[in-house]
């Protein structure tokens, strides 16, 4: 068995156009997408449409080079992402009579995709991934991405033809598709600090939703769900002991699957229960001492690396620090042009950092994201959970009681008092509302005032995730809601594109999804109980760990941007949002963004989140020449 996976590119390509004009369209397509991959790219155009993908060769380095075919040549396919289960696939191909020309797993769609419908093709694979197949006996494409949306896929359509790429500026390379803002991003960005799923800053453009295949056979494409997530109720029964043993065992087998590659592989580590446990099996399973990254800044409260540093010994690990002193205004534009639109989670900026000095060495990366998302590891869980209880209480006791939290919770962001007044805020309000205004960038009133008209209800990606949860114990639906939201449009995009802003592959053990089902099927007291975070998890690898670092307070990623708007940044936010002549102006009030910006540089409140988001927007659109 030469490996398990395969190569993490960009992936590119449409339907329509003349065959010349769609191979020079293609090859712009792929330039855009080069970092992505850097190793190699290529790409096969027919009578009706071509698909093309850029390689960052981690398996079979001599024989990989995309895109690749079945043996009659008639079904083409780009992969961007990695199948772990490739070779069981590709064993059960051979012994049916299919002949490989390579030895990754991009083939092996190929040859599935010869008999499987497509839903059923997508299923059987077990990775992270976005492909593209192009069948010309059937003159059909189908799209595909993964369970859980590790890998980005955008496309267009006019309902005649399609255009679809890794990242958007793949799919504005090609001249026919539009480039208009979407006059529904900016109030949903405010919301959320991202765009929900399907949608982006770009009117027409679309990200196709994990666990989906799109087909497209000459017309209007349509889209399928493959996967959802299955409790498996049997482990309701299961004793806490056994509970622990067989997560323990599925995150050994989760981990062990990513670790086979042909290039320098390390870890990042930033002392945390779940990078800690990964680096932790990571160590159990391999010969050498694993190589591990962590990145650190000079203010102590943002920096973990003292934590880093004890699991670093513990493990034995051959360590690198990386202190930073970023320059926020350039690294700005850098995460604008890995995302190709406004992002707010600046904890991009130490990721962007992180990957940067991590690619130096190495070629792939393990995470410890999701382990948080996957076993309650959040606050906000529990604080729903309790928020729940009040749902049923009398407006007239609730009503008092939020406008208090109006009052405390200020502009703060950051700190006890503006924890204390998000939860009174939140009281008497149902779920997932209640939920939902936990986590706003901005909160319902800000939002009023900065658009200038009702914020409305919930926003129709979350009704339809809160609703995809219907029947789960409300933990397990919180949960559930909270992957197909925030870890979807936020935490695995800042993953994949500040890491492969850089070239390096990141694989992420604790979003298996065989886990997630793990995580669902369990009684929700094992995973939250009392004051107990992440209970479940923790106890499956707390002989693994140090004991300090099981019990030590959870810091977030953050970096200090509170006091780089009254410092480094004070004066461009100012003048390009406090002034009244900016493009963000013209979509949202500007007295009330004048007002945010005065605000915070007069130390009445801390909106260095908000302001940073809407820089980000002010700068996309200045860009765009919006």
């Amino acid at each position: 068995m030469p490996g398990t996976v395969g190569p993490v590119c960009g992936i590119a390509g449409g339907t329509g156009a003349d065959g010349e004009e769609r191979r020079r369209v293609l090859t712009a397509q792929l330039a855009t997408l080069a970092r992505r991959g850097p190793d190699s790219s290529g790409f096969l155009a027919g009578d009706r449409a071509a698909v093309g993908q850029t390689r960052l060769a981690v398996i079979d380095l001599v024989h990989g080079d995309p895109p690749l075919t079945d043996e009659s040549g008639d079904v083409r396919v780009a992969l961007n992402g990695e199948i772990y289960n490739y070779w069981a696939l590709r064993t059960e191909l051979v012994a049916g009579g299919h002949r490989f020309a390579s030895e990754g797993d991009t083939e092996v769609i190929a040859h599935l995709a010869e008999t499987l419908e497509p839903a059923v093709l997508a299923e059987r694979l077990h990775g992270m991934f976005a492909f593209a197949v192009w069948d010309a006996r059937r003159g059909r494409l189908v799209l595909g991405r993964d369970r859980l949306g590790k890998k980005p896929l955008y496309y267009w359509s006019d309902g005649r033809d399609l255009v679809f790429g890794s990242e958007i500026k793949a799919v504005l390379a090609d001249p026919r598709v539009p480039r208009r803002l979407d006059p529904t991003a900016i109030p949903a960005y405010l919301e959320h600090g991202y765009v929900p799923t399907p949608g982006t800053f770009y009117d027409g453009i679309v990200s196709l939703p994990p666990a989906s295949v799109l087909v497209w056979e000459g017309g209007s494409p349509r889209v399928e769900c493959y996967w959802q997530p299955r409790a498996d109720r049997d482990r309701t029964a299961m004793t806490t002991a056994e509970l622990a043993g067989e997560l323990r065992a599925l995150l050994t087998s989760s981990v062990s699957d990513r670790l086979v590659s042909d290039v320098p592989l390390g870890a990042f580590l930033s002392g945390g229960v779940d990078s800690t446990a990964v680096v932790g099996l990571m160590a159990e399973l391999t010969s050498t001492p694993v190589r591990t990254f962590a990145v650190g800044f000079d203010d102590p409260s943002y920096d973990e690396r003292e934590w880093a540093r004890l699991a670093s010994v513990r493990f034995g690990t051959q360590h690198t620090e990386i202190v930073v002193k970023p320059d926020a205004s350039v690294l700005m534009d850098d995460v604008l042009t890995a995302c190709d639109q406004p992002f707010a989670d600046s904890s991009a900026l130490p990721q962007y950092l992180l990957a940067e000095a991590t690619r130096r060495d190495v070629t792939v990366a393990l995470s410890g994201d999701g382990g948080d998302e996957m076993f309650a590891g959040y606050d906000r869980f529990a604080v729903a959970l309790a928020l729940s209880r009040t749902s049923s209480l009398p407006t007239a006791m609730t009503a008092p009681v939020r406008r208090l939290g109006r009052a405390v919770g200020g502009g703060d962001l950051r700190g006890n008092r503006a924890r204390v007044g998000r939860l009174l805020r939140e009281v008497g309000l149902p779920m997932p509302d209640a939920y939902v205004d936990l986590v706003r960038l901005f909160d319902r009133e800000q939002v009023e005032a900065l658009i200038r008209a009702p914020a409305g209800g919930l926003h129709a990606a979350d009704a339809a995730a809160w609703g995809a949860g219907e029947g789960l114990p409300l933990l397990s639906r919180v949960l559930d809601f909270n992957r197909r939201t925030y870890l979807l449009d936020d935490l695995l995009v800042k993953v994949d594109r500040m890491s492969m802003a850089h070239g390096l592959e990141v694989r992420s053990p604790l979003l298996d999804h065989r886990l997630v089902e793990f995580s669902l099927s369990v009684r929700p007291d094992e995973h939250l109980r009392g004051t107990a975070r992440k209970r479940l998890f923790k106890l499956a690898v707390a002989d693994l760990l140090p004991a300090s670092i099981v019990h030590r307070p959870k810091r977030g990623f953050g970096v200090p941007l509170d006091a780089w708007f009254r410092g480094d940044l004070a004066q461009e936010v100012s003048l390009r949002l406090g002034s009244g002549s900016s493009r963000l102006a013209q979509h949202v009030d500007a007295g009330v963004l004048a007002r945010l910006v005065d605000e915070h540089t007069r130390g009445q409140a801390a909106h260095g989140q908000r302001l940073w988001a809407l820089l980000l927007v002010e700068r996309f659109l200045e860009r765009e020449g919006w």
